[in-house]
């Protein structure tokens, strides 16, 4: 499982013109699963996404986490981070979880990040999506399952 966490002013999805998902303080998250993540790993890595101490405090230190700021998050599914480009031009995807499956995990996830009482707003897993967000910092954080468990 691989997380992308940057830290957002704003984000929001737009599906067919339509925005499905936004909120106005918190982390845009991009999730990618892979063929051997477990429930374990969701809810480990969902844990240290809301334990992560990335805002500021009075002394403007990165040391307030998500709870701390009462801040929102944008969830939005990413195949594409398990894209494997060592051989040719043309990425492979092979390494990223079934379309089924990785939607099964991805609502997982979200279940768990909700589990801690922040609000969750998502994309449409599999479609096309446009992500506009302001970045802050810019703070993007990587997280990957193989090397935090």
């Amino acid at each position: 499982m691989r997380i992308v966490v940057q830290r957002a002013k704003t984000a929001k999805c737009i599906v067919h013109n339509e925005i499905i998902g936004q909120i106005d303080h918190g982390y845009m998250l991009l999730v990618g699963f892979t063929h051997t993540d477990t429930m374990d790993q969701i809810r480990h890595l969902a844990k240290k996404v809301i334990g992560l101490r990335i805002f500021e405090d009075e002394m403007g230190k990165l040391n307030r986490s998500i709870l701390d700021v009462h801040g929102e998050i944008l969830a939005i599914s990413q195949f594409t981070l398990y894209a494997d480009s060592k051989k040719g031009n043309r990425p492979s995807f092979v390494d990223a979880m079934q379309f089924d499956k990785a939607k099964q995990c991805f609502l997982q996830f979200v279940d768990e990040l909700k589990s801690y009482g922040i609000p969750v707003e998502t994309g449409e897993f599999g479609a096309d999506m446009q992500i506009a967000f302001t970045n802050v910092g810019p703070t993007t954080i990587l997280l990957d399952s193989k090397e935090l468990m």
